[in-house]
């Protein structure tokens, strides 16, 4: 019985401790289950914090993006209105084209045939020229217009007025150091671009007698008579309006009236007239132009037969061709003819001698560089001639006891060297043969001019 007491007592004992072990690890992992919950209600506070930051910065980004469109809105409306005030220098950089150059010549020969000259006949003699210019246009795309200047000035007559002949070596040559406005022209396209109207003070050769190969003479051929026609008495850049239609891509007819003596004085008396075809050809894949022009002159001319009668009109025609050959040859030629019973008293030789000419007519070719490893390099070679007219021969010619006035023949070549792109280098050699048509007292051999170009383009 003892011993049965003492079991119940010890499984009493024992199950006490077992409950009480089991409520204390009860105890314990309530305890954890409430840090837990601290622990999660913590983060749960901090990661509502973290959205509400969050969402805060993404409120301050949007409102600083939509700060940024509003600024670049009012810079667009700020350019916009600024492109609408007239005369700004934003508005003037909008198609704005600049250039610059300058051309400097050196030339020397064997004979200075000019009676009137500060050296010996038939004495050898070296000159200097050069020209710059200044060119600014300002094309006007959403009306179709354009404007445009050029300034220019120069120094030096070079050989010039140590020679008298028919047709001059030095078309560059601008003996005036004082700058002075050359061109000044609006233009304004109509129809779709089939006519182009151009007004203002105008250079007449810029339009008209042009080549592709011989039409300048700051890269091209130096002698007058290459550069254009003698036997078109253009005016010096002066009033005038020019009109082109192109009815086809193929064909332009040019017309133009200028002021004939450049004095811009009764411009109605003394008008200069041409019009000119141009056929733009384009046979076997080569390049071609073709040009027919007649003028009219009503400046006052002279007539050689009654000197009398002073207010004669002059006229004439001529053509100018250039074709390419292949890929690296050009072919030109050009022709004009003239009234020959007149005589224009301010056109006059250096020496201060009238003349004047019925026919004359030029050819040669140029011939790029690239066989020789030289592509930017230019070869080129002509020649022509300058022919007096009859009556000048029969009533003003200077030997009247023994009229001479034969052709004056012109021959030039030239290589103009590609230093870079703003430098080239042109030797240039010209012989004229029968000088001012041998109708001069002595002199009349042959002239030999060699000389040295450099043209400079910024």
């Amino acid at each position: 019985m003892a011993v049965l007491k003492k079991a119940a007592l010890f499984s009493l004992v024992f199950s006490l401790l077992c409950s009480t072990a089991v409520f204390a690890d009860e105890v314990s992992i309530r305890e954890e289950i409430n840090q837990l919950k601290e622990r999660i209600t913590t983060l749960e506070k901090k990661v509502s914090e973290q959205d509400t930051y969050i969402a805060a910065q993404n409120t301050t980004t949007q409102s600083q993006q939509q700060k940024i469109i509003e600024y670049e809105t009012k810079l667009s409306k700020f350019e916009e209105n600024l492109h609408e005030i007239p005369g700004t220098p934003m508005k003037l950089m909008e198609g704005l084209e600049l250039g610059a150059g300058g051309t400097m010549i050196v030339q020397g020969t064997n004979n200075t045939n000019n009676a009137t000259s500060d050296v010996t006949r038939k004495e050898g003699r070296a000159d200097a020229s050069y020209s710059a210019d200044i060119t600014l246009g300002k094309e006007f795309k959403e009306i179709g217009g354009k404007a445009f200047l050029h300034l220019e000035a120069g120094q030096g007559a070079g050989l010039e007025d140590d020679l008298t002949l028919y047709s001059n070596v030095n078309r560059d040559a601008d003996n005036d150091n004082n700058v002075r406005l050359t061109e000044f022209w609006y233009e304004q396209v109509l129809f779709k671009d089939k006519v182009a109207l151009t007004f203002g003070k105008l250079d007449p050769t810029a339009y008209f007698d042009q080549s592709e190969v011989a039409n300048d003479e700051t890269t091209q051929f130096l002698g007058r008579l290459f550069r254009n026609s003698p036997t078109i008495e253009f005016p010096d850049n002066t009033a005038g309006i020019h009109l082109a239609y192109m009815p086809v891509g193929w064909l332009e007819l040019g017309y133009g009236l200028f002021d004939g003596n450049n004095d811009w004085e009764k411009i109605g008396d003394n008008l200069f007239n041409i019009g000119q075809v141009h056929f733009k050809t384009n046979f076997f894949n080569l390049p071609g132009n073709y040009r027919f022009l007649g003028w009219n002159n009503n400046v006052y001319h002279t007539k050689w037969q009654d000197t009398d009668k002073t207010k004669e009109a002059n006229y004439g025609f001529g053509l100018s061709f250039d074709q390419k050959a292949n890929d690296i040859i050009t072919l030109f030629a050009r022709y004009g003819w003239q009234n020959p019973k007149v005589y224009n008293p301010d056109i006059m030789a250096t020496g201060e001698l009238n003349y004047s000419l019925t026919h004359s007519w030029s050819t040669g070719f140029q011939v790029e560089g690239k066989p020789w490893g030289r592509e930017k390099d230019i070869l080129a070679f002509a020649v022509g001639q300058a022919i007096p007219s009859k009556d000048y021969k029969k009533y003003g010619s200077t030997q009247i006891s023994n009229p001479r006035a034969k052709p004056e023949g012109h021959l030039e070549a030239y290589y103009n060297i590609h230093i870079n792109d703003h430098l080239s280098i042109s030797p240039d050699f010209q012989y004229i043969w029968n000088p001012f048509g041998k109708d001069i007292a002595d002199d009349t051999n042959g002239i030999f001019v060699g000389g040295m170009r450099a043209q400079v383009d910024f």
